[in-house]
């Protein structure tokens, strides 16, 4: 039997446009699922081009989940055991410590969290799937110059313990995943300037940055039956950054 075989099986990533997200839903995809994604331009072909962004395969949809109305009426797989949140933003240059800034990206990154739990609940429990929650490692530290950031984060991993014990008997497993520093669009400000990306690094026991491959694959492992009983934990993936 392997227990990596998702065939059969009907998964969401949401955030799986670029990036994390979008390694995610091909490693579902690879492994025998049927993948719907949801991004924000209005459609597949938008992302033409763009760098970790590849929607060959995948179901598109465009939602904006800070709007409850559009998730409450955006769609899903026919059958949905894994629903993965792996939506984030942030805004630099201290834009975080000004209210719109602030109210920005609570509203993506914790906020719609619930919004997309609550919208797939029943559809999960039907099928005993299983919730995905994708935070960060900054949801375990602080980061000063991104206080919605990082308070979001930690509210994604709480949220993660809180619904994992909330639903658990409605056969809705609820987990976590916590990435370390990744090459993405959100990271740029460390990874395109050589002097950061140094000092980042020195910080990593492994020595590198991790990859959205190596997030996916702990994302296969946490929605398959080898994490059966792991419930309501986050998975820390940062080469030891956090250590």
């Amino acid at each position: 039997m392997n227990e990596l075989d998702f065939s059969g099986k009907g998964v969401l990533v949401v955030g799986g446009s670029s990036g994390i997200g979008n390694c995610i839903a091909h490693a579902f995809l690879d492994h025998g699922a049927a993948v719907h994604v949801w991004g924000t331009r209005p459609t597949a072909h938008d992302y033409e081009g763009s760098e970790g962004c590849d929607l060959n395969g995948l179901a598109y949809q465009q939602v904006d989940v800070a709007d409850r109305e559009q998730v409450a009426d955006a769609s899903g797989p026919d059958a949905l055991d894994v629903l993965v949140l792996c939506q984030g933003t942030v805004v630099y240059q201290r834009g975080e410590f000004e209210p719109e800034g602030w109210d920005k990206v609570m509203a993506v990154n914790l906020d719609s969290l619930m919004a997309c739990a609550m919208r797939f609940h029943d559809a999960l429990a039907d099928r005993q799937g299983v919730i995905i929650i994708v935070s960060s490692v900054s949801g375990f530290t602080s980061n000063r110059g991104n206080p919605a950031y990082a308070a979001s984060k930690a509210g994604a991993v709480s949220l993660t313990k809180t619904l994992g014990e909330a639903w658990a008997r409605d056969g809705v497993r609820v987990v976590g995943l916590a990435p370390g520093l990744v090459d993405t669009k959100l990271t740029k400000v460390t990874v395109d300037h050589p002097d950061r990306l140094e000092g980042a690094l020195r910080a990593i026991p492994l020595g590198r940055m991790g990859t959205p491959q190596d997030m996916a694959g702990a994302a296969l492992f946490l929605a398959s039956p080898l994490a059966a009983y792991v419930v309501g934990q986050t998975l820390i993936v940062d080469g030891g950054l956090s250590l």
